[in-house]
Parts: structure tokens; sequence; C-alpha cells
């Protein structure tokens, strides 16, 4: 006997309201989501996905008066600057290689190149053969390099070793924090930089992946820029805990100093990662990955930002905690100077491992338009552009 059509409905509505049923009973429950586990990929969208050109303002291109050597009248006081060891020679190479591709045979500004102990022939020999610029190889002074006389021995190792218990990376490498300190206020002072005053910062194993057509040190003096970036993180807080304290001493002691069109905002946001302002005692920890940077050093000359690092020196906290320069540097730029003077390089595309800059651009080769890690995806959440952005825009 034929079973009624409104009967046939009924059981299979039936049947999918079952099969509902037992898979709520019996599907996979999640396990609470931890502090920031929401935010393991990005919200926002990524403004690297936007077609993106070359900066407004006033730019100039590559001439003939670029050619290597005294027939390069348009440099401008500028030079390419890296801190490297003779065992880096291998990573130094692969960065210049990319670097002089995309850009600098344009225009062939010199590089500088530090160590705190003598280059090798080998490494001059074969960095020379990657560029038709001029290299130079600088030795760092011992005075500069050297651990300061006001620092406690016993005191740093039982810091390191506290350090190391909440796995702060590089905590007991003295070399680690001699790099970070003279990164943060020593480099501008070497004689070899007395009459230069814009660098680009550049480490090895870096690379590069756009073309680059202007002279980006023109750029940054044509258009009054102090600072020029293109990643933007979140530090690590237990390597930097006392950093804004002994900031905020500061800002009491030289109200003068702080920039009437700061970005404290970005300095000191609670909202997107309130963990990382709680543990770092007020800071964001948001900072500008400085192994990528384009700056003035006038600005690190300037009386504000020399009494400012001589303040945090004395503090001790290169040692005693991890202070590195990268948020030294943030921090400085963020109180000091205007925010409308620095600079997001949106158009330069960059990796330092694990990290990009990958612009929307057919001037773009070898990266993923618009990614940003291509690491884990909890890396995606170490993003601060997007404070940057909400807080000081894209300029």
């Amino acid at each position: 006997m034929a079973i009624a059509r409104p009967v046939r409905a009924l059981g299979l509505t039936a049947v999918v309201l079952w099969c509902f049923f037992v898979w709520q009973l019996f599907r996979p429950i999640a396990a609470p989501a931890g502090p920031g586990a929401n935010s393991f990929l990005p919200k926002e969208r990524d403004p690297n996905l936007d077609p993106t050109g070359e900066p407004e303002g006033v730019l100039t291109y590559a001439s003939g008066e670029y050619a290597p050597g005294p027939a390069g009248t348009a440099r401008i006081d500028a030079t390419l600057l890296a801190l490297v060891r003779n065992e880096e020679l291998d990573g130094m190479v692969q960065a210049m290689r990319d670097l002089e591709r995309t850009w600098n045979n344009k225009f062939n500004y010199p590089w500088t190149f530090f160590n705190d102990v003598p280059f090798s022939e080998e490494f001059k020999k074969k960095t020379q053969a990657e560029t038709k610029a001029e290299c130079r190889y600088e030795l760092i002074p011992k005075e500069h390099w050297d651990v300061p006389s006001w620092i406690n021995n016993d005191l740093f190792l039982e810091s390191t070793k506290i350090l190391k218990e909440q796995e702060v990376q590089y905590a007991d490498k003295v070399s680690y924090h001699q790099m970070c300190r003279w990164n943060s206020g020593l480099f501008y002072k070497h004689p070899a930089l007395a009459n230069t005053q814009y660098y680009w910062r550049v480490e090895p194993n870096v690379h590069f992946f756009c073309d680059v057509d202007y002279d980006v040190f023109r750029y940054m003096q044509d258009n009054n820029k102090t600072y020029g970036f293109t990643i933007n993180l979140y530090d690590s807080p237990e390597s930097i805990p006392t950093l804004w304290p002994e900031t905020e001493k500061f800002i009491a002691e030289h109200p003068e100093h702080v920039h009437k069109n700061n970005a404290m905002n970005w300095l000191t946001d609670s909202i997107r990662r309130p963990e990382h302002n709680k543990k770092a005692n007020g800071y964001s920890t948001c900072h500008f990955w400085s192994n990528f940077e384009i700056a003035d050093m006038n600005f690190w000359r300037s009386k504000p930002y020399e009494d400012y690092f001589n303040h945090l020196d004395r503090a001790g906290g290169f040692y005693y905690e991890r202070w590195g320069d990268a948020p030294v540097h943030s921090i400085a730029l963020g109180l000091l100077e205007d925010k409308n003077r620095i600079h997001w390089f949106r158009d330069i595309g960059y990796q330092h491992i694990p990290f990009f800059n990958c612009p929307n651009s057919p001037k773009c080769k070898g990266c993923v338009t618009g990614r940003f890690t291509d690491g884990e995806a909890w890396l995606h959440r170490e993003d601060c552009r997007p404070n940057w952005f909400q807080y000081v825009g894209m300029g």
C-alpha cells in the first residue's frame, strides 16, 4: 500500500531532525579559547592586498648622476649599513644581492659594514664583488662595544638566569646585549658616519622582492621624513618589564622633549593585546622591527634622544633585562618625534624570517601578496600594524 505524500514528508523531516540531534550530541567540543586565541588570524583586511604604487610626494629617479664613484653627484649623505660578523658572509651576500638587484644598482649608495673584530679578506672580497658602489669596512671602538663599567656582573648573571627561565631568547648571550645597546645609542657616533645623515639598515639573510625605482634617501629628505619601516610587531613583554616605567621617569624629568603630535596611543594601547600591556607595565610593546629601518641620524643625535638613551643606559636594562634597539627606537620615535614624519614603506617587499611585507604590485616577485608570515597561525597576532593604522594612518 502506497504511503501518502504528507506522511513521507513528515518521516523525512523526522529523520533529518534525528540526525541533527545525534550530530549535536556527539560532535567534537572545541577547547575553551585562551587569551588572544580568537586573534590568531587577522580580523582586519591587510592593506597590502590593495594595489600599491609609489609613495606620494617628491620622488627622484635614477639618472647618469647616480653613476658609481665621483660621477654620482646626485647621491646625498647616506649609506647602506650592516652590523655583521665574518661568519655571516653568505647571508650578507644574499641580502646584498637582493637589494642591489631591486634598488641599489640604480643609485650606487655606499655600503658600510661594522664588526667588533676586523673583517676577513674573504669577507671584503666577496661583498665588494656584489656591488659597483664603494664598500667600507669599519671596526667598532672597544669603548662602544664593551659592557659599561656601571653594570654589576653578578646582577647580570642572576638576571639572565631569570630571563632564561621565562624563555627570553638570547638572554644569556653577552654579545646580544652588546649589539642591542650599540644599535640603540652608539652606532651613529662612529667616526665613519660623522658626515653621513641617512642610513638603510640591512641584515644578513633578509630578502627584498620589489623593484624600487626612486631614491629612498632623497624621498626621506625631500618629504621631511625621519624614519621608515616595513614591519610593525609586538615585542616579548618578559624582555622589557621596566622599559616603560623608566620611560615614564624620563618623561617626568623632561616633559619638554615630548612632541605635541606624538604616537602615545600606539605606545600605550591596552585593547588589542591587554596581557602585553599588563606585563610591560603600561607599554603596548608595539615596535618597528628595526632589522629594516631607513632613518635620519639627526634624530638619534638630537638632545631629546641623547637624553633618553643616556637615561636608559644608566638604568642598566640593556643588560639586566633584554631591551632591544627596536622597542627603544620605537618608543623614542613615538614620544619625541612628530608621528607624521614616520613612514610605512609599503611598496618595499621585504622578509626577515618569519615575517613579510609583500605589497600588491607588478614590481614584486617571489613573495605572496598580503602574506604576513609563513610560520604558525599564532604568529598573525604579532602584527601591530592595525594599531599603527588606527592611531596614526598609512602615510
